[in-house]
């Protein structure tokens, strides 16, 4: 009788084995998440063991960030976001996000925020990763189906040469609904999340980054994030993306 294949185990990485501020966050954050969620990783192995990758995953939830983060760290990679620059200027927030790689990033042009392909380029320097939500902020779509993506995921992944994997996750509106200020600390509720194959972008290697390519190549990997979906939920997407300017609504802030 063949015995039946031993679990793969990840190792971690460098960047979580050694002594950083990553392991004040995750003392902080790890207790309260053990008590609003479980999460069920499949895939993880897909995730970038060392070297430069953008994660992007879909998002539905505020609380997303925390279980992105969270699924992030336990597959041994540290979590770095694409965060709204006037965050930095909270007090300690500000610090903690600072210290520990996050990059601020502008919504309107002219702001004070880090060039987010400038921020790509350093991360392949760095051999570091980066969660980009594709989406730029909480889903309109009604049944929390993925919206049309932004492209400044695909914007830094064809300038520098990063792979984009892509993730989803389903769950989270359970522990805090969409645009809720109410949070479920128990019991634990199950998040799955499932991490993707990369984003096969080599089509677009050689073109121009104008509009029409990267807006193509955004279509990609939302359609990737889009399947991973899916097949969390057992249920058929919609054959077209939301589009928020289809229906009145703005692409970020509250509706």
């Amino acid at each position: 009788m063949t015995a039946a294949p031993k679990p793969v185990r990840l190792r971690a990485s460098a960047e979580k084995t050694r002594p950083s501020i990553y392991w004040l966050l995750a003392s902080i954050a790890l207790p309260p998440a053990s008590l609003m969620m479980r999460l069920n990783i499949t895939g993880g192995e897909k995730l970038p063991r060392s070297g430069p990758f953008i994660l992007a995953p879909n998002h539905f939830s505020e609380i997303d960030p925390i279980v992105i983060g969270v699924a992030v760290w336990k597959l041994g990679r540290a979590p770095r976001f694409m965060a709204k620059a006037g965050l930095f200027k909270v007090p300690v927030v500000g610090y903690l996000l600072r210290k520990s790689g996050q990059v601020p990033v502008e919504r309107h042009a002219g702001g004070r925020g880090q060039d987010p392909v400038a921020a790509g380029g350093q991360l392949v320097e760095n051999g570091q990763g980066v969660v980009v939500y594709p989406e730029g902020s909480l889903t309109r779509d009604p049944d929390l189906w993925p919206m049309r993506g932004k492209t400044g995921a695909v914007r830094i992944a064809l300038t520098h040469g990063i792979p984009i994997t892509p993730v989803a996750h389903w769950g989270t509106d359970k522990v805090m609904a969409r645009y809720s200020r109410k949070i479920s600390f128990f019991p634990p509720k199950r998040i799955d999340v499932k991490v993707g194959d990369p984003v096969d972008l080599s089509q677009f290697a050689d073109r121009p980054l104008n509009t029409a390519t990267l807006t193509e190549a955004t279509a990609v990997v939302m359609a990737a994030i889009t399947d991973l979906l899916a097949d969390l939920r057992g249920e058929t997407p919609p054959k077209e993306l939301w589009d928020p300017s289809k229906h009145n609504q703005k692409d970020t802030g509250r509706f």
